[in-house]
């Protein structure tokens, strides 16, 4: 018999399975707190129920990418050191995973480099999968895979974040590549990539659910998930402290056909 953090990534029917919460951190200090949240939970449930990805994109200050980067690869490093007789406690490796830049941004090769590759290689389990911010194509794909491959790592899945009407357009070439794990619906930026053409409120908890443009957005990217048995993964939802509103907006990402959602606070887990 297997224990559930066995097949968390095990295809079921031809399809992945993940954890229902990538939770996002960009600061040091969030970040082990995200950590220990995770390794209780995991404790108290007998798996893994979110992801804490490492925000290298958003994260960062606009020229200091690469001190960022070193900065979260130490975390990661003192973290597998700090929890490895913890793991053995209740048999539940931690699910750690990085967003970089997007493949146009000079810090692009650093990231990967620096923070991606050292937990990465074929065989070592600190990294569970790298976001791909702005993916635009699936030559976008390839370039990010080109580079883990020349670096050694070369079973890492990918993560795309589908952030403009052309991302859209594509989704299904993009979930279709064997590398590609799942998509994410990038709200914010989607909304900002129709120039004006779309209201401000598109992007709050409820004009997200109503907007043609994003719901039809949102439609495209899951079903182009489910055609090629990837994961869907829903946006950002900004309310913090609304528990119902957080649970009303999950109710309706699953009736679109999203089996995972992004978190950018810690009060947006268990709802």
């Amino acid at each position: 018999m297997q224990h559930p953090s066995q097949v968390l990534t095990v295809a079921a029917a031809g399809r992945l399975v993940l954890p229902v919460v990538d939770h996002y951190c960009g600061e040091l200090r969030r970040i082990d707190k995200s950590l220990a949240l995770q390794a209780s939970m995991a404790e108290r449930l007998g798996r893994v129920a979110f992801d804490v990805t490492l925000d290298c994109e958003d994260g960062a200050a606009a020229g200091e990418e690469i001190s960022h980067a070193n900065a979260l690869c130490v975390s990661v490093f003192n973290h597998f050191a700090a929890t490895k007789s913890a793991v053995s406690e209740f048999r539940v490796m931690p699910r750690i995973a990085v967003r970089i830049h997007p493949v146009d941004h000079p810090a692009f090769d650093s990231d990967v480099r620096l923070l991606v590759a050292p937990h990465a290689r074929a065989g070592d389990e600190r990294l569970v999968h790298v976001m791909l911010p702005k993916t635009e194509s699936v030559a976008d794909v390839d370039k990010l895979i080109a580079l883990l491959n020349q670096l050694g790592c070369t079973t890492l899945p990918v993560h795309c974040l589908i952030e403009s009407p052309l991302a859209v357009y594509r989704a299904f070439a993009i979930a279709a590549h064997p590398r590609v794990g799942s998509l994410s619906f990038g709200l914010m930026d989607f909304v900002s990539a129709h120039a004006g053409a779309l209201p401000d409120d598109a992007m709050g908890v409820q004009g997200q659910f109503s907007n043609p443009q994003v719901m039809r957005a949102k439609l495209e990217i899951a079903a182009a998930c489910h055609a090629h048995g990837k994961v869907p993964s829903h946006c950002v939802v900004t309310e913090f402290t609304n528990t119902a509103a957080l649970e009303a907006a999950a109710a309706k990402a699953r009736e679109l056909g999203y089996t995972r959602m992004w978190s950018i606070h810690p009060n947006q887990i268990e709802p």
